[in-house]
């Protein structure tokens, strides 16, 4: 496993930047699951909702299996929150940071 944790969902002290808008970075890890299998979570708090969001946090979780994203939990602007599974995207009702977590 490496990682790369900036500090807990609900702290931490690194700034990170989202489409030239100043965030703090919350979560910044990567992990090695196998020889072809990697997950990566970062989490940034923004000054403000991102469009289509009603909350503060930028997201993004994926699983990376043979070089593809199988799994991937993120809130791109404009687009709220969801998740992918595979090719597909489905609506992700976004509770906390924590279940988030869980989720994944």
């Amino acid at each position: 496993m490496r990682s790369r944790k900036a500090g807990p969902l609900d702290g931490g002290a690194n700034v990170g930047a989202i489409s030239n808008i100043p965030a703090e970075l919350l979560l910044d890890e990567c992990h090695v699951l196998s020889g072809s299998a990697f997950a990566e979570l970062v989490v940034w708090r923004a000054p403000s909702p991102v469009r289509g969001a009603q909350h503060e946090l930028r997201y993004r979780l994926a699983r990376v299996v043979n070089g593809v994203c199988v799994l991937r939990y993120d809130n791109e602007a404009g687009k709220g929150d969801h998740r992918h599974v595979g090719e597909r995207k489905h609506a992700y009702q976004f509770k906390d940071a924590s279940q988030l977590r869980a989720n994944f």
